[in-house]
């Protein structure tokens, strides 16, 4: 990733020009968040205090609306943070959400429902969905999937531009705000959960029409970047995740935003610079299996790279294929008929709907 080309300043403030842009998600999505309003601004890195602090009254001339440090900060599923980014010509709002569907989130459809229209939504709720509410969360994340998707397309225009980003990799060992004291015991396998959930979730948005963004295929082998918590990533990986978006609006906008218009510059650095938490350099693996053939997931090591483990895909066996470890990412046709730019090359076979 040190040696990919990533978007400017300069671009994306003419694409997102007079547009008004919604983030909704985890402190995941509060960084993509964070990264495009720096994006908007100028052609800096997230610094780590950025990536880490949440809830402060303001970040890069942003401001906080509600929840944060306005009221008490926790870790529980309460908790609310909704930031906004204005300038003469862009708007940009964070919602810190916990449930892909609640009261609070028909709170936030009632906000798009009699104000604005958002031109462009970003959205990614997983993590919490399957650790927090409910041990057994298949059915009712499914269900809320559903309810979520079915009222956004009825609340927004159908120019607006919905993208689901799937989540991403999670470390074998993690911590972070979500997981409490309570839930501790789910951390062994809940990576294994959110490749399930990334598999369910992809599928829905599809059968919606919705834009997918595969997330976690981008960066199986990027895990160096993650940090040290098994759960964030550093201002690089967040730099990528930028870059993805804007190549996928500016295909859905039809405007022409060539890979060679990309800032061409070596980033390796700037890594010290960007305080990596991550130092540890892990030697290759030479004893790592290829891919299994069609049908056959068990013991299947994912990344030769970094962090090896076996990887039981017995769920998804009667579907033929490994949900975002298979040659490509899990891609979704969308509601308008474009071409869809690299990885995308084409679309599954029918077989596993």
């Amino acid at each position: 990733m040190e040696e990919m080309k990533f978007v400017r300043h300069q671009q994306v403030s003419q694409l997102f020009h007079n547009k008004f842009i919604v983030v909704l998600g985890d402190s995941i999505q509060r960084c993509v968040y964070k990264d495009l309003v720096l994006l908007l601004q100028k052609d800096e890195y997230l610094r780590l205090a950025q990536l880490k602090r949440k809830g402060e009254m303001s970040f890069e001339q942003d401001r906080l609306m509600e929840g944060g440090c306005l009221n008490f900060m926790h870790n529980g599923t309460g908790y609310r943070e909704v930031r906004q980014y204005q300038s003469p010509h862009h708007l940009v709002r964070f919602y810190f959400v916990t449930r892909v569907y609640s009261d609070y989130m028909k709170s936030i459809m009632e906000d798009f429902y009699r104000g604005l229209k958002p031109d462009l939504v970003i959205v990614n709720s997983c993590v919490w969905d399957i650790s927090r509410y409910n041990s057994k969360w298949e059915a009712g994340y499914k269900d809320n999937l559903i309810k979520f998707f079915e009222e956004l397309l009825c609340v927004l225009p159908e120019e607006s531009l919905v993208i689901w980003n799937l989540t991403m990799p999670l470390g074998e060992r993690i911590k972070g705000g979500f997981l409490v004291p309570e839930i501790s015991h789910k951390a062994g396998h809940l990576r294994h959960d959110v490749i399930e959930a990334n598999f369910y979730s992809g599928l829905l948005a599809q059968d919606c029409k919705l834009d997918v963004l595969d997330l976690h295929f981008h960066f199986r082998h990027c895990l160096r970047h993650r940090a040290a918590d098994g759960v964030h990533w550093n201002a690089l990986a967040h730099r990528r995740i930028s870059t993805l978006l804007v190549l996928h609006a500016a295909d859905a906008w039809g405007v022409d935003l060539p890979l060679n218009s990309l800032a061409d510059i070596s980033v390796a650095h700037l890594l010290p610079g960007l305080e990596s938490e991550r130092r540890v350099v892990r030697p290759p693996r030479t004893n790592w299996s290829p891919r299994p053939p069609l049908g056959d997931f068990t013991n299947f090591y994912v990344d030769p790279a970094a962090l090896h483990y076996a990887v039981d895909y017995a769920p998804y066996s009667h579907h033929g294929w490994p949900p975002a470890y298979y040659d490509e990412p899990l891609v979704m046709r969308t509601r308008r008929a474009r071409y869809q730019y690299m990885p995308y090359t084409h679309h599954r076979p029918h077989q596993h709907y």
